[in-house]
């Protein structure tokens, strides 16, 4: 994200450094994939809307994030057809988030 420049918007709005979003964004995933529920656990029910409220999330800023998601999912997920899965599910969840 901190090197691609179709994603600059959305790293301008993360605080530096990135390690403890990482950390609750795994934390996050791995309940939303059905892991055990750690984001929960130490923050309560995610309430993600709720949480992106102060930030400015328009269409510009969720294709910023499904870019980053899908460059995320090429580097990782093999199978062609979860690939595809997860990439739907979470152009959903980032539709969702927008707020302007």
């Amino acid at each position: 994200m901190s090197t691609v420049p179709e994603a600059a918007e959305l790293y301008a709005i993360h605080p530096q450094p990135l390690d403890a979003i990482r950390q609750k964004f795994f934390e996050f995933l791995s309940g939303w994939l059905g892991g055990p529920s750690l984001f929960e656990e130490k923050y309560g029910h995610p309430r993600l809307r709720m949480r992106h409220m102060p930030f400015a999330v328009d269409q510009q800023m969720r294709d910023q994030w499904m870019f980053c998601m899908d460059k995320a999912l090429a580097e990782v997920v093999e199978d062609k057809l979860l690939r595809q899965g997860l990439s739907h599910s979470l152009a959903q969840l980032a539709s969702h988030m927008i707020n302007r």
